[in-house]
């Protein structure tokens, strides 16, 4: 039993906790005083529910009585206005985002080595003993005894890894791993899931605490939501790993909210106390073990399969273990990761570029099967990439029956020589969608040979390198009812009620065979289908009639260009002002955009040069659809006041990142990801990161904080934030 020093709430104080009343009294009956005081009791209570019902899975209390608090929490803090940062009603979602914004790691996220070979596993061993009697005989490390080497051995789970920052016990931040020092801002999503608590437990935490996590989505959870996607008739996840990472980088915390997330916490990225005498938070634990332990008691939700060995042998055989009871977990491993235990012990071995040397992943060995090859389909993706994939006769992989995998290309058909009746190897590692790496039995005659038309509208089909393309464009079915969704997108021109399951409906209707087409529906059309009330069938068309002006940029975002997303779109409307600047450019003047390459340009010019292409552009135009001239100008600040100056930004501010790049990018600035010799100023927002401040001091780039930031814009006539322009 958990101790009341660690609660959330101690049932002994707080009423709420065991066997709690619901028969509350009217909400409008309560004082300001007493409804905040109430509430203060119900968010503890709920705080201490959620940790027992989702870390410990031993609830308090029956789900009705559960729901009960939260329902009368949520009404106390919308009657009276409290606030909800971070309260459990947060985790139902928040506002949708514009997009995910992109924040450093407060220390690298860094990968781990790896084999499946127990010898490189026993190698990994000797480099580690080697290191720690290098390091104490240097005397970087007090002395070694080998007998002290202990190993902390945990599953390696098939997720998707994220950084959680707690401020003062508060959660304050999320991002995805992202290349390790950046990653997404992501902390609107993860707040909903029910295991990452808001606030930590008890009083005895750091200051500021940076933990590493997986997010994934439960087996059970996985298969009954695909199966409720599949009843909807959409289209279902590959695999729990897909569902996980594509439901965290949602824009729309609500949809996160609604998906069976869940996480575990294995590693401390950072653990910082304020040092003072009066100072309530704990030392960083000298041991893994103990951080572990430490999770359990703030509250953050540990794996229950850690084990700590001495001896590499041990390490091996845990991962032996973990491999045979692979299929009864529920969740998705695909090995073990092997760690120093001792804190001195790592911190002497240190890290390399890209991984640390005190930690090592043992794999499992990939999942394969033989079996025939019966078909090839040919799918068309949004961009016109054909995908060729294999119908296969059913066969188990790893306890999961498969009958497709993907052939990747055309080059890879080529390359592996397979055709139909085939009898070939499928490849299932870590739950990814499976392929064929190679023909066991040539049962056929020669290979399959790749279709030279498309096999949705008939255009011929061109080879890029190893990919194939459909010529198309927008004139494609398949092109097309991807292409709308994409213009509907919020990060493009943000069409409300025009989802996947709408736009194929249209199509399947014929009132909708090019995107240009959008714009000649009528109410009457949509109230003519099955699903659709007068409503909103006025809805949606007003929804469109609201785009018939867009910025250029969200209009380019729009398209769907090949490697054209809403960073590109801004700066080609940046760079070339208005639409028909851009039509005319060749590829030389495309060159000349901050982050436009050769192969960008290429692929811009490409997509331009189409016909079909081309027509959906002008027929949008021809319909009222004409992009507005992108404004280089902002505010009550001239356009060229902050000229020939580069920033770059970190962490926190009070506008989105995105907003505070735009808005220099509006007076003249140049706004890079990255800290150079050529920036002029680094602004840092709160929990910075601390690469881009290493950097600035290495190249001798003044820091600014928001308030700094502010007043030198204000001196050159600027107003911040963007929303004070006049």
């Amino acid at each position: 039993m958990t101790t009341s020093s660690t609660r959330h709430a101690d049932p002994d104080e707080n009423p709420y906790v065991e066997e709690p009343p619901t028969d509350f009294d009217p909400v409008a009956e309560l004082s300001p005083e007493a409804a905040a005081e109430q509430a203060a009791r119900l968010r503890a209570a709920v705080r201490e529910h959620d940790h027992r019902y989702y870390v410990e899975a031993d609830p308090l209390i029956s789900d009705e009585a559960y729901d009960a608090l939260f329902a009368r929490l949520r009404a106390l803090e919308d009657a009276f206005d409290l606030p909800t940062e971070n309260s459990p009603t947060r985790r139902v979602g928040g506002e949708p985002l514009d997009e995910l914004e992109a924040v450093e790691h407060v220390a690298p996220m860094l990968s781990i080595d790896n084999d499946t070979d127990a010898a490189a596993v026993r190698e990994f061993d000797e480099r580690v003993r080697e290191g720690l009697v290098d390091a104490a005989d240097s005397g970087d490390l007090p002395e070694f005894d080998p007998d002290d080497l202990a190993y902390v051995c945990e599953p390696k789970f098939d997720g998707l890894s994220i950084e959680v920052i707690y401020e003062d016990g508060e959660y304050v931040r999320a991002a995805t791993r992202g290349d390790g020092r950046e990653g997404d801002d992501v902390t609107d999503q993860v707040r909903t899931i029910p295991s990452v608590p808001g606030r930590l437990r008890g009083d005895d935490h750091p200051d500021r605490l940076a933990v590493r996590g997986e997010v994934y989505m439960p087996r059970d959870a996985f298969e009954a939501y695909n199966e409720a996607l599949i009843e909807r008739g959409e289209e279902p996840f590959a695999n729990p790993r897909n569902a996980a990472a594509g439901t965290l980088r949602q824009l729309d915390p609500a949809v996160v909210a609604e998906r069976p997330l869940d996480v575990f916490f294995f590693d401390v990225l950072a653990w910082e106390t304020d040092g003072s005498e009066d100072s309530d938070a704990s030392a960083r634990p000298e041991r893994h073990r103990d951080a572990l332990d430490a999770f359990e008691s703030l509250g953050l939700r540990r794996n229950d399969r850690v084990a700590v060995v001495d001896g590499i042998e041990a390490a091996i055989d845990y991962r032996d273990e973990i491999l045979a009871a692979r299929e009864d977990l529920n969740y998705a491993v695909d090995g073990v990761v092997i760690k120093v235990d001792a804190l001195a012990h790592r911190e002497a071995l240190g890290t390399t570029s890209r991984a640390p040397r005190w930690a090592f992943a043992h794999k499992f060995p990939p999942r394969t099967a033989t079996t025939t090859v019966e078909g090839v389909t040919v799918q068309v993706g949004r961009t016109g990439r054909l995908t060729p994939v294999a119908e296969l006769s059913p066969v188990d992989v790893g306890g999961v029956t498969v009958s497709r995998a993907t052939l990747h290309n055309p080059a890879e058909i080529e390359a592996l020589g397979v055709n139909v009746g085939d009898r070939v190897r499928i490849y299932r590692a870590g739950d990814v969608i499976p392929y064929v790496p190679e023909v066991v039995e040539k049962r056929s005659e020669g290979t399959y040979a790749f279709p030279d038309a498309c096999p949705v509208c008939g255009a011929a089909v061109v080879r890029d390198g190893p990919l194939a393309f459909c010529t198309g464009g927008l004139g494609c079915p398949a092109q097309l009812e991807r292409a709308v969704e994409h213009w509907a997108r919020r990060d493009a021109l943000d069409v409300e009620g025009l989802g996947p399951e709408r736009v194929e409906q249209l199509r399947e209707a014929g009132l909708v065979e090019s995107l240009p087409d959008l714009y000649d529906l009528t109410v009457e059309d949509l109230t003519g289908l099955e699903g659709w009330g007068e409503t909103s069938a006025e809805n949606l068309i007003a929804e469109l009639d609201a785009t018939r002006e867009p910025s250029l940029d969200d209009f380019l975002a729009g398209l769907g260009i090949p490697d054209v997303g809403a960073t590109t779109a801004r700066a080609l409307a940046a760079h070339f002002g208005t639409l028909d600047a851009l039509l005319d450019a060749d590829e030389a003047a495309l060159r000349e955009v901050d982050d436009v390459g050769p192969e960008v340009a290429e692929s811009i010019r490409t997509f331009l040069d189409n016909e079909e292409n081309r027509a959906a552009i002008e027929g949008l135009r021809e319909r009222g659809v004409d992009p507005e001239p992108f404004e280089t100008g902002a505010g009550d600040g001239p356009a060229d006041a902050l000229g020939g100056l580069t920033f770059v930004f970190t962490g926190s501010l009070s506008v989105p990142r995105s907003d505070a790049q735009a808005h220099v990018e509006a007076h003249g600035a140049n706004a890079t990801s990255s800290v150079s010799g050529n920036t002029d100023y680094l602004v840092a927002g709160e929990s910075p990161g601390r690469s881009k401040r290493d950097d600035a001091a290495a190249e001798d780039v003044p820091v600014l904080d928001e308030g700094e930031f502010a007043d030198l814009l204000a001196d050159r006539g600027v107003a911040w934030p963007p929303e004070a322009d006049a």
